[in-house]
């Protein structure tokens, strides 16, 4: 059966965790079916990543049941090239599936096509420790556009790249992504990974990045703060 490799899924959640800070994700008690991470964010206090969805079904359905009976609010998040039977397992257990095609996306970050910033735009980046952070300014001083990476071996993994409504169509998102690139090289990285939503998906392309995999989101059941 065709299946996205869960050594790729482990490394960019590794990198993920290091960009934001969190805590390096757990396994989920002993069975190797996923991956539980700690985000913090209200309505999104864990969050599960299915590891074996496509080689093993049976295992996302013990990861759908747990989120399901879980005492915080839990997401799961599925990388898989069986989106459809994926969707039927999540509905299954009462997820709320959230419809919103994401993709797994990896480059060859050696070979990321260049774009500077378009005048009146300055890029500015900052690196500390393994994360670099890429803003670009407007005339006014204004942050257009942002985005991070988490250098990890020669891993980098890109994350929360945004562009504000205001400054889009300008060509800052490929500005944006070409410093990050660049950077990322710069500290010994060679393979880009990263989950593009679906607004983001014809940037990356657009640079070269591949699709690997569909990604599907669920949702389990609000908890009440007192629970």
């Amino acid at each position: 059966m065709a299946k996205i490799e869960s050594e790729l899924i482990r490394r960019w959640l590794h990198g993920w965790t290091v960009a934001r800070s969190l805590p390096e994700a757990e396994p989920v008690e002993s069975t190797g079916d996923g991956l539980r991470s700690e985000c913090g964010q209200p309505g999104r206090e864990v969050e599960v990543f299915a590891l074996r969805a496509d080689e093993e079904p049976e295992s996302l359905a013990r990861l759908a049941a747990a989120v399901a009976a879980a005492k915080q609010t839990t997401w799961l998040t599925v990388p898989t090239l069986h989106p459809s039977a994926v969707e039927a397992l999540v509905s299954a257990a009462g997820l709320e599936l959230l419809h919103r095609s994401e993709w797994f996306m990896t480059t060859d970050l050696t070979e990321h096509p260049q774009h500077a910033p378009a005048a009146p735009y300055q890029r500015e980046v900052r690196t500390e420790g393994p994360v670099t952070v890429v803003s670009l300014h407007g005339p006014s001083g204004e942050v257009a556009a942002r985005g991070a990476i988490a250098v990890v071996g020669a891993d980098a993994i890109a994350d929360r790249i945004e562009t504000s409504p205001a400054h889009r169509r300008r060509g800052l998102g490929r500005a944006m992504m070409s410093g990050l690139a660049e950077a990322a090289v710069a500290q010994g990285a060679r393979t880009g990974l990263l989950i593009a939503s679906e607004e983001g998906q014809r940037l990356y392309s657009s640079l070269g990045w591949h699709h690997e995999a569909d990604v599907l989101i669920a949702r389990g059941p609000a908890v009440p703060p007192n629970r």
